[in-house]
């Protein structure tokens, strides 16, 4: 049963990646569809008392406009909990709030879960030692990584 925890371990090591290496972002692989994907993660964010601002599926309004987007959902949520104890490092944190997950397919048809990493968010606004930035980059690390799994 233990290796089968560092197997598993090691493999969702391997599948978190920065996709396209976009400095800040983290991204998952995910097995499921985008919308599977986007509708779990916004379960368990509401599980973890996280609030859900909105919820934007930009395919929808590539329609809109007669073109065509791979899924591509964004979804907005935070908790005052988390965001003042961040804004208190560097108030100008409150521009990257509230927090925001991608749901993506790519050219392939591989889907992603990516977000921005708090701790990169932190180090932006010259805050680079605030200890909230590790303790939100630890929930959503834990959101994204149930979220992908089976």
């Amino acid at each position: 049963m233990k290796a089968l925890n560092v197997i598993y371990g090691l493999a969702l090591l391997f599948t978190i990646t920065n996709a396209n290496a976009v400095e800040g972002l983290i991204s998952v692989k995910s097995p499921l569809s985008a919308k599977a994907t986007m509708d779990k993660f916004e379960h368990l964010a509401k599980q973890k008392g996280l609030n859900i601002f909105a919820r934007i599926d930009h395919a929808v309004g590539a329609k809109k406009v007669d073109k065509e987007l791979n899924p591509t959902e964004v979804l907005i949520f935070g908790n005052p909990k988390g965001g003042t104890p961040l804004m208190e490092c560097a108030q100008t944190i409150g521009i990257d709030l509230p927090l925001k997950a991608l749901v993506w397919e790519d050219a392939q048809s591989q889907v992603w879960l990516s977000y921005n990493d708090p701790t990169y968010i932190a180090e932006r606004h010259n805050a680079v030692n605030c200890p909230a930035a590790k303790k939100i980059g630890k929930v959503l690390h834990s959101l994204a990584t149930t979220t992908v799994k089976q």
